[in-house]
């Protein structure tokens, strides 16, 4: 996968991944994909997730939640460092100074999550070091304990258990036949509008970041690959939008241009017989300018 379509892509199917994840609280949290901060021109680029008040949040993911969560998404290719870290405990900082009201949002209410796929071995080297507490209390799971302003959380998307977490684990461009297989029979029985879309979501960078698994599959059998073609049915429809634009385009160009030649060809053979009945300059400009509607300068070119 190209690197700008990566960066394109990899951000959106996260979130889609993540509200899949937390499915079984749909109804207790709120998804905001940016977060404007009280209108003012700053712009938090992580995905805050609000969440109702005493809520348990059933998946280990959310256990950490409080009433305001940050999340930061880093892809396989980011790196995390404690730079990283940093920058993101700012934004949470942000947002809780630019409540509706003074000290409406208080400390204790806001989380921050970041997300990798693989352990970032130098920021736990940092942590280590640096006599950070750091415990892991689910696998893949870590809290750092000491050291920062707000609850956070470091998930390793590699880590995490595959019977808990599957929509997590079609976030990475190494998935097996086997997770590719069983999402997409998940994803037929779905009916609901929302959790189709955010499959969809998932699925469309899965499947480009897993090109040769979807094709082992397509092979395999008719019936997923009919639902693959579902799955992957805005992917190709974009395709061929572009492909019918860009053909359009060129035809539209290559019609421009012979219309063009056309043309001047009609006014060179024009301007020769204009000539030949002894007409000066300044009449056969006149006349150019009159039939084909030329400007002075575009008639006097043909009179050189």
């Amino acid at each position: 996968m190209a690197e700008n379509k990566q960066k394109l892509q990899w951000h959106p199917a996260f979130a889609a991944a993540l509200e899949m994840e937390l499915w079984a609280n749909k109804d207790d949290l709120e998804f905001e994909r940016e977060h404007n901060l009280n209108r003012k021109p700053l712009l938090i680029d992580c995905l805050v997730i609000k969440k109702k008040k005493d809520v348990v949040i059933r998946n280990e993911i959310g256990k950490l939640f409080r009433k305001h969560n940050i999340i930061e998404y880093k892809s396989a290719k980011d790196s995390l460092s404690i730079d990283d870290v940093a920058k993101t405990q700012g934004y949470a900082h942000l947002y809780k100074a630019y409540g509706e009201s003074v000290n409406a949002i208080k400390f204790d209410e806001v989380s921050v999550t970041l997300i990798r796929e693989s352990k970032p071995t130098g920021l736990f080297k940092y942590f280590e070091e640096n006599s950070y507490i750091v415990s892991n209390p689910y696998k893949g799971i870590y809290y750092i304990k000491s050291g920062l302003k707000f609850p956070t959380q470091i998930i390793v998307g590699k880590e995490l258990t595959h019977k808990n977490h599957e929509w997590f684990n079609l976030l990475s461009d190494k998935v097996t036949k086997q997770e590719m297989a069983r999402a997409i029979e998940y994803s037929r029985n779905i009916r609901n509008k929302n959790e189709r879309e955010l499959i969809d979501a998932i699925f469309e960078v899965s499947a480009l970041a897993n090109r040769n698994i979807v094709e082992e599959l397509k092979m395999g059998d008719e019936d997923m690959c009919q639902a693959l073609m579902e799955i992957m049915k805005p992917e190709i429809e974009e395709v061929v939008d572009t492909a019918v634009r860009e053909t359009t385009e060129r035809v539209e160009r290559e019609a421009e241009k012979k219309i063009k030649e056309t043309t001047e060809r009609a006014i060179k053979v024009a301007v020769e017989m204009l000539r030949s009945l002894n007409l000066g300059n300044a009449e056969i400009k006149e006349a150019l300018q009159k039939n084909y509607n030329l400007s002075e300068e575009e008639a006097l070119s043909y009179l050189k």
